[in-house]
């Protein structure tokens, strides 16, 4: 990759910390940036609980300077509750966090430095709260560009695939917030009033996990800020964007697929869960802050900068890759589809071939399932699937010539259960000719959600039916003389939290039963009558990546051996299989402020092939906020463990806050939830 650092700009910038007032009193913290100019311009909101003054400071200072030196002011703001904006801390995008950001875009849009239009952009939970505020609808946001972010927060989130608990996700994401919402404002910042919010907040935290797990079918506490309940809500215009290594990367293809098309773009790359600017693997990265300011210049300056008249969805199509857990850079190449779904796309059937197989999974199947969030680590990405394939029921297909995937593959399974609980975890695999497997992509579902996400049917003991099993979206090339494996298993730990007797399986029929690939015409070389190539795959391209000059963090050097990304431990004599994840969000970084920031954070995920019951999900983290010059010494450390019964998830929860070595706050959660569908 070569990323261009901007040193110039069409406009000098200025930027200034401030403080948005709400209604309530409450302040929110923001961080400005604005070309230095005596017209008003439009303005771009950030909107996140991550900490503009830390944590995601480094990334900030890519973008922010880089829209305001073209004419933007960009704006990040912590969420109530959050790093040194006030309030109490509230559930992930809850009715406060989103009339609060209705707000924040109707006072950016009254600044005499703004024309009053607006934009939002972020990635995942900004993604998320741009399109959930985009559908409250404020009349001054114009725009919105939405990356790696979802529409469904039931089915197309951390929390539930298929209607199964996301044991990897769920677990790891409410301990990781646990241990985000009990970090201290910043007294450089937050002045004087520092220790009196926090112990506040501190008072007020909950874990999340309490929550999620006490909606285990799609009810309206997931249906509030889905917005897929209601596309024609969103009056803005949407650029949605994702990668294939992604798990939010479905809600782009919905996206285009229900909106307005002159008022909607997709772009999906072989990104992981990052911007596509940043050059993390796998690539190849695209100048993203170019694409987006032309997505910007369209909407908000009303120049016509041809976005409208590119495909509606521009898309990149890998060529079949050995597996590995991580590609500096995918060979392929980029497509577009006039529509979605494409004229380009048709659904090929293959039918299962073979007797009936019992599909009875040992619980440790899933350890080589990857990242759910990969990051661009590593070891985020999944390895060779021989291991995996081999837990599993296996149908192949010979490839005769070239075949293109794009869209979302389903399978039409005919299985018989003769429990009233269970799961059906699906796999596509490129497998080459030397016998490795690439996993392409998967798909889950919960039995008992088979009928929708909205209820929980257990199956009839004995009974037989046919399931459908949607898998995550993918743009694929099979080539010739390679094998499409389909693998079905009965367990995916730790992604899936397994289920009662679900160590039964099932028995799967391949008579009536089908792989159904959406398959894509090779080459679609020319645009349309009028001219247009919004149908075309020619001319697709981007720029070089550019960014804004760095901040400046420094990552200093440890003598410790850093630890294994993941690690696999078999005990053979329990039957147990322990899988540590070190996430790897950021380590100990020292700040051009003075600020020294240390994180470490352990998860474990623990089972015995033979017993469903014996899951276990344990995450630990710490966090320490350093400044030596202030003499301000603080530390979070927290532990989170989910363990199950037949009829209850346990969990327990236990923070413990310290400042200059003292505890100042200590409390442990410990909760027995039923289980009633996931």
């Amino acid at each position: 990759m070569s990323l261009h650092i901007r040193t110039s700009f069409p406009y000098e910038t200025t930027h200034e910390d401030l403080r948005i007032p709400l209604p309530d009193g409450t302040q929110l913290y923001a961080r400005v940036w604005r070309p230095l100019t005596e017209e008003p311009v439009p303005a771009l909101l950030e909107y996140l609980p991550y900490r503009l003054t830390d944590w995601t400071a480094p990334r900030d200072f890519q973008r922010h300077p880089w829209y305001a030196g073209h004419g933007y002011a960009s704006v990040r703001v912590d969420v109530r509750g959050h790093g040194n904006s006030g309030g109490l801390p509230t559930d992930e995008y809850s009715a406060t966090e989103l009339a609060d950001g209705v707000e924040v875009v109707d006072w950016l849009a009254a600044q005499p430095w703004c024309d009053g239009k607006v934009g939002m952009f972020g990635i995942s939970w900004g993604g998320f709260n741009s399109l959930q505020i985009a559908a409250l609808a404020p009349e001054p946001l114009k725009a919105v560009v939405t990356v790696c972010s979802t529409d469904d927060r039931y089915d197309n989130d951390v929390h539930y695939m298929g209607g199964s608990v996301l044991a990897v996700d769920m677990h790891a994401w409410a301990a990781t917030m646990l241990a985000f919402v009990s970090r201290p404002p910043d007294p450089q910042y937050a002045g004087l009033a520092w220790r009196d919010m926090w112990l506040k907040r501190l008072e007020h935290v909950d874990p999340f996990i309490h929550t999620w797990l006490d909606h285990q079918t799609r009810d309206a506490y997931w249906r509030h800020g889905s917005v897929c309940e209601d596309y024609g809500a969103i009056d803005a215009a949407v650029l949605a964007v994702g990668g294939w290594h992604d798990p939010y990367r479905d809600t782009v293809l919905r996206l285009v697929e229900h909106l307005p098309p002159d008022r909607v773009r997709g772009l999906i790359g072989p990104w992981s869960h990052q911007y596509p600017d940043r050059g993390l693997p796998p690539g190849p990265a695209i100048g993203f802050l170019q694409e987006t300011l032309r997505w910007w210049d369209q909407h908000l300056k009303g120049v016509d900068t041809g976005v409208l008249r590119e495909p509606l969805l521009r898309a990149w199509v890998s060529d079949s890759h050995r597996p590995a857990t991580v590609y500096d850079t995918l060979p392929g190449r980029w497509v577009g589809e006039p529509a979605w779904p494409s004229p380009h796309v048709t659904t090929v059937s293959y039918g299962l071939q073979g007797a009936p197989a019992l599909v009875r999974s040992p619980q440790h199947t899933g350890v080589d399932a990857g990242r759910f969030f990969p990051f661009g680590n590593e070891a985020d990405l999944p390895p060779d699937q021989r291991e995996e394939d081999a837990r599993s029921a296996c149908f192949e297909f010979a490839v005769g010539e070239e075949t293109w995937v794009l869209g979302r593959p389903r399978v039409r399974l005919r299985v018989t259960c003769e429990v009233p609980r269970g799961q059906v975890i699906a796999r596509l695999c490129d497998v080459a000719p030397d016998g490795s497997s690439t996993l392409v992509t998967r798909g889950v579902l919960n039995l008992s959600a088979r009928h929708g996400r909205d209820r929980a049917v257990p199956w009839e003991p004995g009974a037989t039916g046919e399931v459908v099993v949607e898998l995550n979206g993918i743009g694929h090339v099979f080539p010739p003389g390679h094998r499409i494996r389909l693998a079905v298993s009965s367990a995916y730990w730790p992604w899936i939290w397994p289920q009662p007797e679900s160590e039964a399986g099932f028995t799967l029929d391949p008579a009536g039963s089908f792989l159904e690939l959406p398959v894509r015409t090779h080459d679609v070389s020319s645009g349309s009558e009028s001219g247009s190539d919004s149908g075309s795959d020619s001319g697709i391209g981007f720029g070089e990546p550019e960014q804004a000059e760095p901040l400046g963090v420094n990552h200093p050097a440890t003598l410790d051996e850093p630890r294994p990304e993941r690690l696999v431990v078999r005990d053979v004599a329990k039957g147990e299989w322990r899988l540590e994840v070190d996430p790897r969000y950021g380590g100990t970084r020292f700040y051009p402020d003075g600020l020294e920031f240390t994180e470490d954070a352990l998860e474990t995920y623990t089972i015995q092939e033979a017993d469903p019951l014996s899951a276990r999900a344990r995450s630990d983290w710490s966090i320490r906020l350093h400044r030596p010059e202030l003499g301000w010494d603080t530390t979070v450390r927290t532990r989170s463990e989910i363990t199950c019964e037949a009829a209850a998830f346990l969990t327990s929860n236990e923070v413990i806050c310290t400042e200059g070595g003292e505890v100042v706050f200590h409390r442990t959660w410990e909760k027995r939830i039923p289980r009633t569908a996931g």
